[in-house]
């Protein structure tokens, strides 16, 4: 079991930044590829980012490059979604996922074998 918790969500302005923070609680994510997905009312699961805990590789949902980032604490075993220039169809809530490296692709949610309860994100216009 990978016991993964977010926080960070919250209510911003278009325009505005947060930060979402996933963290694992007594356990290392070495070995593991940490991704972020989000959800919107209605709509599917949706990638948003990954970054393999060990070589530091990161990818990014096409629509969300150059305004967010992920990131990682080794020390605190937390990993960071950075989100810049929010719009409004950015509201969602974000969940943080976990898999094991290679294998089954980073960009799809089924890959992924352990999930966050989810932070409510909400960008105001």
């Amino acid at each position: 079991q990978v016991p993964l918790v977010e926080s960070g969500g919250g209510l911003v302005q278009a325009g505005g930044s947060l930060r979402l923070s996933c963290a694992a609680s007594g356990r290392s994510f070495s070995g593991y590829v940490l991704g972020w997905f989000r959800q919107a009312p209605g709509r599917e699961r949706e990638f948003v980012a990954a970054i393999n805990w060990s070589g530091g590789f990161t990818y990014y949902k096409d629509s969300v490059k150059g305004r967010f980032t992920i990131s990682k604490d080794n020390a605190k075993n937390t990993v960071y979604l950075q989100m810049n220039s929010l719009k409004p169809e950015d509201t969602a809530v974000y969940y943080c996922a976990a898999k094991l490296s290679g294998g089954k692709p980073y960009y799809i949610a089924l890959s992924y074998d352990y999930w966050g309860p989810g932070t409510q994100v909400t960008v105001s216009s």
